[in-house]
């Protein structure tokens, strides 16, 4: 009974890509550049796994027997955003980077916007979301205008105190949104970011937080296995990033630990297919705000899960660990980071401490998937199973 589990750990780079200068990104290294920072870094079990082994990985310890095979991923995809990133890892490449708003959404959106959902809208700017709540939630409460912003990714984000706008109504207002973002202006995501609290210094974002994405422009290859009967279960906002397309079970979860507890409990369970976690915290909490100590905290706490993960995997589980993009917190600005992901492929029947070198595409752990489950091949990339089995 074949199974892989995928772990994105959302926003872990591990080096720039050559052309990281082309999206102003030069230098970044989000691991290594943490380990740097923070004296005595160290993530033994991720280690032992063969992360240090990994071409260009200079910062963390070398094992001699590797227990996983190992190697790193370069984005084909042209941008660096979360929905380009996981979108590569199911075997969608995209040629073109989805539209970004440095210095707000144009005229014409906001005017067609606010007159669709009926009221004003305050914001339009580029900004933290942390920071635009402090600065506009207070005139929200009092007028019950949504606040609207983006960042540097391609988003159109809504925020709005949870007493003011009820969350099933932001949700409407954000399908308002992604109905009108097509086209020229279709943005990879609309994503509702409820908050809560009584005053600037109060204000919390909550974790009702949910992304309206794009349709995935073809097939991947969660479709293709739901499509000859293997389960595709996710944890995390994966539903969201695919606008819920060759998913059969889903979980939203409130934090890196709880996505790890839940991904645990679907290894448990008896069925074949796919697994997909995404661990938001090291990309939302940590890397866009600059939090270096908090980022590393974060890598630690994961790592003490990994022995958890592997002793519950079955015999033909494979388990995939990588990301989607980087997001390192040592660099200027707060936009993710053009970098390489690392690669690690661990199963118990598995061949250890392979080195799988610099992959083209992150579509080759779609490739890969594919052929260890003996489905449809994806559009892109090109398998490495044949090596490890």
């Amino acid at each position: 009974m074949k199974r892989v589990v995928v772990i994105v750990m959302d926003g872990v780079g591990i080096g720039e890509l050559p052309d990281a200068y082309k999206y102003g990104d030069e230098g970044s290294n989000t691991l290594g550049n943490i380990a740097t920072e923070i004296k005595d870094f160290s993530l033994p079990n991720l280690e032992k796994l063969g992360l240090g082994n990994i071409d260009g990985v200079k910062a963390y310890k070398k094992a001699d027997k590797p227990v996983a095979s190992f190697g790193r991923m370069a984005e084909k995809s042209a941008g660096k955003d979360t929905t380009t990133g996981h979108w590569e890892i199911m075997g969608i490449v995209l040629p073109n980077p989805f539209p970004t708003y440095p210095n707000g959404f144009p005229k014409e959106v906001i005017e067609k916007f606010q007159e669709k959902i009926g009221r004003p809208i305050l914001g339009n700017i580029a900004a933290s979301g942390t920071d635009i709540i402090r600065r506009l939630g207070k005139e929200h409460m009092d007028t019950g205008y949504p606040i609207v912003y983006t960042s540097a990714d391609s988003v159109f984000q809504i925020a709005a105190h949870e007493d003011i706008i009820g969350v099933n109504k932001l949700y409407e207002i954000c399908e308002v949104a992604r109905e009108i973002l097509v086209g020229d202006h279709a943005v990879g995501r609309v994503i509702a970011r409820p908050f809560i609290g009584q005053d600037p210094e109060s204000f919390v974002r909550t974790d009702r937080r949910k992304d309206f994405s794009l349709n995935p422009i073809h097939e991947t290859v969660m479709e293709n296995a739901v499509k000859v009967g293997f389960q595709v279960k996710t944890v995390g906002k994966i539903i969201d990033i695919f606008s819920g397309q060759g998913i059969t079970e889903s979980i939203h979860t409130k934090n890196n630990m709880d996505g790890v507890d839940r991904t645990i409990d679907f290894i448990k369970e008896d069925f074949e297919g796919i697994i997909f976690t995404n661990l938001i915290d090291f990309d939302m909490l940590y890397g866009h705000r600059k939090d270096t100590v908090g980022f590393a905290k974060a890598l630690a706490m994961l790592d003490t899960r990994i022995p958890e993960i592997v002793a519950a995997l079955r015999e033909d589980d494979m388990l995939i660990i990588t990301a989607d993009h980087g997001c390192d917190p040592t660099t200027p600005g707060t936009d993710h980071s053009r970098e390489y992901v690392p690669l690690l492929v661990y199963g118990k029947n598995l061949k250890q401490g392979i080195n799988l070198g610099t992959r083209e595409t992150f579509a080759d752990i779609g490739a890969s998937i594919s052929q260890y489950l003996g489905i449809d091949k994806p559009r892109e990339g090109i398998s490495f199973i044949d090596r490890i089995e």
